[in-house]
């Protein structure tokens, strides 16, 4: 009962618990279910929006439980962009350019936003673990 209130209203109840669990160290088995084929008619489910809609609740779990998960790689891909480009401008021209040090700045924002995203998350996870 403790994850009932991540559950979302329409969408993928099992992947939610799935990770919900996962992440609350709970043991999680697979198990085989037998189902009959679909007589007639066709899956209401479209592989576009429903997938977006399917990666976004993993995304929200994923940030909800670990965000510097989600965070770190961002800020690295911010990193990596500034550094480069510092590079490139100061090999080519012997400067220090605007996009650089906006690109830098970014990735450590977004880095700190992580940092404190994560204690959040943490605090939360304690919470929850006292009920």
């Amino acid at each position: 009962m403790k994850f009932l209130y991540l559950l979302p209203n329409s969408f993928s109840y099992p992947s939610t618990l799935t990770l919900s669990f996962i992440k609350a160290s709970y043991p999680v088995k697979f198990v085989p279910v037998r189902v009959l084929p679909r007589r007639e008619g066709r899956s209401k489910i479209n592989l576009l929006s429903d997938g977006l809609r399917f990666f976004i609740i993993i995304v929200r779990i994923a940030v909800f439980f670990s965000p510097l998960k989600v965070f770190l790689p961002i800020a690295l891909f911010f990193l990596l962009c500034g550094f480069f480009y510092y590079l490139y401008t100061f090999l080519s021209f012997h400067r220090f350019t605007n996009m650089s040090a906006v690109l830098l700045t970014t990735s450590v924002i977004i880095f700190m936003l992580g940092l404190v995203s994560e204690q959040i998350a943490n605090l939360r996870m304690e919470k929850i673990d006292d009920r």
